[in-house]
Formats: structure tokens, sequence, C-alpha cells
């Protein structure tokens, strides 16, 4: 059976190596086997508030890098969520299968609420909109980061309930999380995921830096008070996760790693990360430039979004009759 892979992905600005080594790269594998989506999820951006003419950059930049990174167009589709309307029509639907107590007990709903005065109904009930997403196309795998594991299991709750109530509709999914650098963490403290939302641009990687910023970054980069390279997680988390960063950029084991810079030291091994990092980053910045000036990023959106509606369309019509709606 060839999987079908949905991944969402919001327009919120700088990428950073973390996503690519976390995600971008596995896509552009997966891709390969699997019958791809990759959707720009901005009707979840806007849960919290956006500026308009920045939410149309990003979701134009974001495009333009996945595509950059190696996503084929012809092989998966790269769409954008508010292009098929069957998104937010299902995500009414499925806030009608989804209950209230447990959309209120998801972590990350607490956690975005608990620092803002005024908290959106959509922010509460956008898991249901997410569950929408990947059910629309009977999705088999979903990418999912640990902060994404209870979302997941959310839509699972809420594809079997329905199918128990209604009758087989949707295919029930599973998570799909990669042995290594599912999860590459902060730079400056790794028992921190590296995020784009740090206050401290030194604590993650843009996939725009310049090549200087990067080796800056990367001198920079916390260690710890010895000198040996090796990969030990709970004892010297800050070595490991630069380990990691490494051996997927240079598709390299761990353990190669480890011996390539036995005796060696942290000068070493950091200097040659940074030039591993700058020629993995180099061609996607090179064909990130070309796109934005193209154009073609515009028209690829437009074809990905008829053929996501296309794939959706007999999945939105069963949960329609299933409901009961006049045809």
């Amino acid at each position: 059976m060839t999987h079908r892979v949905f991944s969402g992905i919001q327009p919120s600005g700088t990428m950073t190596i973390g996503n690519y080594l976390g995600a971008m790269k596995n896509f552009v594998k997966l891709q390969e086997t699997a019958d791809c989506l990759f959707c720009i999820v901005d009707l979840h951006a806007i849960t919290v508030p956006q500026d308009p003419q920045a939410l149309r950059q990003n979701t134009l930049n974001l495009a333009a890098l996945y595509l950059a990174a190696g996503i084929d167009p012809e092989r998966a589709t790269l769409f954008v969520q508010s292009h098929v309307p069957a998104h937010a029509e299902l995500g009414w639907m499925l806030q009608c299968v989804a209950y209230y107590g447990e959309l209120g007990r998801m972590t990350q709903f607490k956690d975005k609420s608990a620092k803002k005065e005024v908290v959106t109904a959509g922010l509460f009930t956008y898991p249901a909109l997410m569950a929408a997403d990947i059910l629309l196309y009977q999705t088999t795998l979903v990418p999912v980061g640990e902060d994404q594991k209870q979302h997941l299991e959310l839509t699972r709750d809420v594809a079997e309930r329905f199918n128990n109530k209604y009758g087989e509709t949707f295919t029930i999914p599973e998570p799909y999380i990669p042995e290594v650098g599912g999860r590459i963490m902060s730079l400056e403290d790794p028992g921190k995921k590296m995020s784009k939302s740090d206050e401290s641009a030194g604590a993650y990687i843009s996939m725009l830096d310049d090549p200087a910023v990067i080796r800056k970054k990367i001198a920079r980069a916390v260690t710890d008070s010895e000198r040996e390279v090796r990969y030990d997680p709970a004892a010297k988390p800050a070595i490991s996760n630069l380990m990691t960063i490494y051996a997927l950029c240079a598709d390299l084991s761990l353990e190669a790693v480890e011996q390539r810079y036995a005796g060696q030291g942290y000068g070493p091994f950091k200097k040659d990360l940074a030039e591993v990092v700058v020629e993995t980053l180099a061609p996607i910045q090179s064909r990130y430039q070309e796109l934005t000036r193209s154009g073609e990023v515009e028209v690829l959106l437009r074809k990905g979004a008829e053929r996501a509606a296309e794939k959706c369309a007999n999945t939105l019509q069963a949960v329609k009759e299933r409901f009961g709606f006049l045809a």
C-alpha cells in the first residue's frame, strides 16, 4: 500500500535548520515513496493576530523554501490551506464532533493562551481544523514533532468517534517520527527545542542566514566543560545536539561523526560543523532566490490547490451524506 502523508506548516516567518532537518529533509525522501501533501496552513496562522501583508509574503516565502529544499510539485502536492475551502468546511463539522473538554486539555492551547490578553475562539478550536486537514485526505502517516503528538491523538479520537457513530468514513492516521533529527535543540539551551520565536537570534540558525552569520552562531554555540565529541544526550546534551545537526547535514551516522573527531576536541568539530551547515544551505538559498524572483511559486500553488481539492472531494461528500445534509 502506498502511504498518504499530510503535513501542515504555518507561514510564520523564519524557518530554522531544525525545521529543515526535522521535517523538510524527510519530506523530500518521503515524496519518493508516498503520496505526499504539504499544506501551508494560513487558516491556522490567523488564530493569533497577523499583519495581512506579512502573512501573504510569509506564505509565498515558505512555499519557495519548500520548493528550494527539494519538494517536487510533480510528485508531491504543495498548496495553501485557504485555497481549498473543504478544510474550513470539514473543520466546522469536526468542531461538532470534538468535545469541549478534550479541546481544553490541549497543552499548546494552554501555553499559547496563557501569554495573551485576548484569546480567540479559533485558538481554542483549531485542533478540530487540524483534524480536518489530516482526515480530508484519508491520510495514513502524519509527520509530527513531540509537541504535536497530542493533537494527532485528538484527530484519531475524533475520527474513531465519527466512524463508530456514522459508519467507516475516515482512515485512522499514524504518527511518523524520524529516529534522528525529530527534535533539533537550541544552540544556547539544549534543554529547549530550536525555535524561530526565541528572543535570542543566536539560539537558532535560519535557513536563509548568511554564511558568516552561521559560522558565528555555531562558534558561539554552548558545549560543556569537557572536550570529547561523544554522543550522550543525557550527559552531553549540547554536543549531542550539534552532532545530530552534523550527522543529518553530512548524511553520516552519529558513530561516524564521533570517530571522525576522536581526540580532536570541540574547536575543529565546530569549525567543520559550520562549513557542513553552510554547504547544506547554500544550494537551497540559491534556488530560493531564483524562485522568489520568477513568479513561479503562485502558479505552482494554484495547481497544487486544484490537485488537493480533487483528492479530498469524495471524503467531504461522504461526511456530508453521513451527517444527513441535502445534496
